[in-house]
């Protein structure tokens, strides 16, 4: 196996789910901001043990999480694969939804991100998904600025008891009932990766915005080869 690299697979012992969980969202993490990234630099990255590091490597490579090839210098390159992206999402929803500082993180990234609206001068913008981080997103803009939020669109993630309204806000089923929008920021923490592609096809990239919680890659997934 490419991804052995000379290491032998150290079992992770004594370590709970939840560690799993969030070591693995870490690899995963490492390799998408970095292809090139090494299982020593994966080891620093996340905190563990360089034989540790492998053995999760390894187990995502097995899983098809990722996708590992060999590069000239007798090295070796990691990809995420469209299994990896979506298992992405889902670690850092669940992760998001235990984290005790997610209401801290979320109020001030969703207020830079309504920052980012007044400096392009987009002043109507809808929120893509019901449940903690769109209310978080209605509390945390200010009245002194210029953005409305016009509707938020509900992408199934979340139930609500009225299908017409969520945090006093109009919900509705498409992008395309609201008029005039100039932006949309995704709300939806567990479908954030799956909102964001759905809402490309339909407007510019540029014109969705995502906090960095929720981890969303503006990146296409690479292939497996045929």
């Amino acid at each position: 196996m490419v991804a052995d690299a000379g290491l032998e697979d150290v079992q992770p012992t004594g370590i709970g789910a939840d560690e799993k969980a969030e070591i693995t969202l870490s690899v995963l993490n490492a390799i998408e901001a970095n292809s090139s990234v090494t299982q020593r630099a994966v080891a620093n990255d996340v905190g563990i043990a360089l034989g540790l590091a492998n053995s999760y490597l390894k187990r995502c490579i097995r899983k098809g999480l990722v996708k590992v090839q060999q590069v000239p210098a007798n090295r070796y390159a990691y990809f995420l694969t469209p299994k990896g992206f979506a298992e992405k999402s889902r670690l850092t929803a669940e992760y998001l939804t235990t984290s005790f500082n997610f209401f801290r993180a979320s109020r001030d990234q969703c207020a830079e991100l309504f920052s980012t609206c007044v400096q392009r001068r987009w002043t109507r913008v809808a929120l893509a998904g019901c449940g903690d981080l769109a209310e978080i997103a209605t509390l945390s803009i200010r009245d002194e600025i210029d953005v409305d939020i016009v509707g938020i669109i509900n992408t199934g993630g979340v139930a609500i008891e009225n299908p017409g309204q969520f945090a006093g806000f109009q919900v509705v089923d498409r992008l395309s009932d609201l008029e005039k929008i100039h932006a949309v920021i995704v709300t939806d923490i567990f479908n954030a990766q799956m909102v964001f592609d759905e809402l490309s096809r339909a407007i510019p990239p540029e014109r969705i915005l995502t906090a960095p919680l929720l981890k969303v890659s503006r990146m296409q997934p690479r292939l497996a080869d045929d």
